[in-house]
């Protein structure tokens, strides 16, 4: 299974410290990716080789934020401090993962600076607040070019993430093998006390650095 992206958790009012923080860690500039008007959020996002983004989100003071499972999982991990939020694996038809495990999908959508709508279709939210260690799957209705990755410049990849959890129970979840349930890149199971995403290890230009 493909890894669509990791999304990281800014603290009202720190989003740009964090964007220029994280930007200066791997090297690079992230982009405004603009708002979610459906859940109440904005994000920054730095487009990764093999497909793949970084997403720095945080939740904008909308009564969305409060609605939408999205918004409500952003403003939870920001009430913690922010960080890492979680991982995002793409499918090319949500519809059987919804079937699976019975919840519907929901559409989703980011009004980008430049006029441009995106549109997309997602589902796990709620199963991620209930269980952080579970990844979201999404499946995007748009053309490659689009796509939030696009525009990388390949010098930065996603190389291997940490994650506190079971990992039978996120094999099941994504019916994949435990010992390798994302394509390319390397998963560590560690013990970190709470379950979900502990940290991202990115090649860049100048090594290897962990994001925690």
């Amino acid at each position: 299974m493909r890894l669509d992206h990791v999304s990281y958790v800014a603290t009202p009012g720190h989003l740009a410290d964090v964007v220029q923080r994280l930007g200066s860690t791997v090297g690079a500039a992230f982009a405004d990716g603009g708002l979610h008007p459906r859940f109440g959020t904005r994000n920054f996002i730095l487009p990764l080789a093999d497909g793949a983004y970084l997403e720095v989100v945080s939740a904008l003071d909308h009564p969305a934020a409060d609605r939408a499972p999205f918004g409500q999982a952003v403003k939870a991990r920001a009430e913690t401090g922010g960080g890492w939020l979680g991982w995002v694996v793409a499918v090319d038809d949500i519809t059987v993962v919804a079937d699976r495990i019975g919840r519907p999908a929901v559409e989703g959508n980011r009004h980008r600076p430049d006029g441009f709508d995106l549109h997309w279709r997602q589902v796990g939210v709620i199963d991620l607040i209930e269980d952080p260690q579970l990844p979201f799957f999404v499946q995007w209705l748009c053309e490659p070019s689009e796509h939030p990755s696009h525009g990388a410049s390949g010098q930065i990849r996603i190389e291997r993430m940490e994650i506190c959890g079971d990992p039978d129970t996120v094999s099941e979840w994504l019916g994949e093998p435990s010992n390798h349930p994302l394509d390319g890149i390397e998963v560590d199971w560690v013990d970190d006390g709470e379950p979900g995403l502990v940290a991202v290890h990115l090649a860049t230009a100048h090594g290897v650095v962990r994001i925690d």
